[in-house]
């Protein structure tokens, strides 16, 4: 996001490269093309399935992985600018897409050993297999420390018991990434582990009945006497929390991108309405607070997509940017929400009908304050960031 002047002097350079701007057009096109029946997805709270396989066919499944494993090693940003064009028509493809690039590939790709990439990567890549990311208990959301899923030692196997809530595509998900409790201590004392759900003992329980992103099943992840062999345990024992901590920062990106897709699309809803309002002669009748309204919404988008990249751009670099990522995602999820309500206000009987996609919008974003840390958990990572020694 930066080049060097003629003279020498670095600059801000807020332009895609040519390759990702002929990359957000391809997935335009592909949104276009294969996201047209997202309405149904939403009233029948079903599966997008067919705009799953085809993105995985088109290579939307693979940008956070390194080519050596079958990934086109797009990264961060690519993977943000995809998101954003996906959820702008889709928000439950979009949320399916993300966390099997964010939460699994990624945490895969930099915490297992290569036998162990080469071992389920040829799956994920291609879609064969999806991804869910298994970290959320009813007794730890926001506070995941402290989890009380169980993986005891049992020779060369560990042996799971315990129960995951709100698993995003949990019912569809052939690979799991479990954290679970090996030790007493409360953060050094949990562990990563893949597991796979042919195994016994792995079962789905029940499946959310949600207020949006209908057609992403949320439900719970049973573990009963789960036979893990030993080398599906991710890093080292005692590392997961650590694993669980990054990869949110790289989730929370997909999470503000899904947001910036919703806002954009509630924000066209409310642009595309005012320019219909014109007089015989042409000239616009929209009211002076509904065109403030859409100005500041307008800003508010193209400000917080920049913050978004900005923090994608950090992760590719390999630096940490768990505040910024943070920065990122509270602001994108509450402009996602403030541009729904807006939108929905605007459009009148057509905002809460179902005659446009305003409701739903509205719908969709409420969970984006809540999911991969709520807006108060991300302020409390931007201070304490702001606040703590460098």
């Amino acid at each position: 996001m930066t080049r060097t002047a003629d003279r020498g002097v670095q600059v801000p350079d807020f332009e895609l490269s040519a390759e990702l701007q002929q990359f957000r057009a391809f997935v335009r096109d592909f949104a276009a093309r294969h996201l047209g029946e997202a309405p149904r997805y939403d009233a029948e709270a079903r599966f997008p399935r067919e705009p799953v396989a085809a993105a995985a066919e088109l290579g939307l499944l693979r940008t956070t992985v390194d080519r050596e494993y079958g990934g086109s090693a797009m990264g961060n940003l690519a993977s943000c600018v995809m998101l954003e064009e996906i959820n702008a028509v889709c928000a439950s493809t979009g949320v399916t897409i993300s966390v099997h690039n964010s939460l699994v590939n990624s945490l895969l790709g930099k915490w297992c050993s290569d036998a162990q990439k080469r071992r389920w990567f040829p799956k994920l890549v291609t879609g064969e297999w999806l991804g869910a990311y298994c970290l959320s208990e009813a007794f730890s959301g926001s506070d995941a420390a402290a989890l009380r899923c169980e993986a005891r030692r049992d020779g060369d196997r560990w042996v799971l018991n315990g129960a995951k809530l709100w698993i995003t595509t949990g019912s569809e998900a052939q690979l799991f990434v479990v954290f679970a409790r090996t030790g007493a201590d409360r953060v050094k004392g949990i562990s990563a582990f893949v597991v796979e759900r042919q195994w016994p003992g792995v079962g789905v329980g029940k499946k959310e009945r949600k207020l949006g992103l209908r057609g992403s099943p949320t439900t719970e992840i049973v573990l009963e006497n789960v036979q893990v062999p030993a080398d599906c345990l991710i890093a080292a024992e005692g590392q997961g929390f650590t694993i669980a901590l990054d990869t949110l920062d790289g989730g929370r990106l997909g999470i503000a991108s899904q947001s910036l897709g919703i806002a954009r699309a509630a924000i066209e809803l409310i642009r595309d309405s005012l320019a219909r309002q014109v007089d015989a002669k042409g000239r616009s009748t929209a009211t002076q607070p509904d065109q403030w309204l859409l100005a500041d919404l307008a800003s508010d988008l193209d400000a917080y997509r920049m913050l978004t990249w900005r923090a994608a751009i950090l992760r590719d670099k390999g630096v940490r940017c768990s505040v910024e990522a943070a920065m990122a995602k509270s602001c994108a999820s509450r402009l996602a929400n403030r541009a729904a309500r807006a939108a929905v206000a605007v459009l009148g009987l057509d905002g809460v009908s179902g005659a446009t996609a305003a409701e739903r919008l509205l719908r969709d974003a409420r969970i984006t304050e809540i999911y991969e840390g709520a807006t108060d958990i991300q302020r409390l990572v931007i201070a304490r960031g702001l606040t703590s020694p460098q």
